[in-house]
């Protein structure tokens, strides 16, 4: 099976129509901010993101929304009280506009999931 680029998966989400293709690439801006190094890789149907040679996360479009998945969100200490899941270890924030990146305070989950991710490595 042919891995999947990141120009191809774009494309298909601006045939979305809607505004997940503008959330997916702000995501992406954002992270791209926080690490300018960070590198991407498509998987499971999204894009994952890693970052100080660490997987930490991931943005997948859905027909109503973006989710912006934490593999071990579980471990994230959610002070805000905004990540949703219940499961032993993912989290995500899901996403319907642009504008719930800031709403959803997503810069500031992001360093607490590479966090984690990185102390699980760490750990492995």
């Amino acid at each position: 099976m042919a891995t999947r680029s990141i120009p191809s998966l774009l494309a298909d989400l601006q045939l979305l129509g809607g505004e997940q293709f503008a959330i997916v690439e702000a995501v992406r801006a954002q992270v791209k901010t926080l690490w300018p190094a960070a590198t991407e890789e498509v998987k499971y149907g999204g894009i994952l993101f890693s970052a100080e040679g660490v997987t930490f996360g991931g943005v997948f479009a859905y027909r109503q929304h973006v989710s912006v998945e934490f593999g071990r969100g579980a471990h994230i200490q959610d002070t805000l009280g905004l990540l949703e899941g219940s499961g032993k270890g993912r989290r995500h924030l899901k996403l319907r506009t642009v504008q719930d990146l800031l709403d959803r305070q997503l810069a500031h989950y992001l360093p607490l999931a590479l966090q984690v991710a990185q102390s699980a490595n760490g750990a492995d």
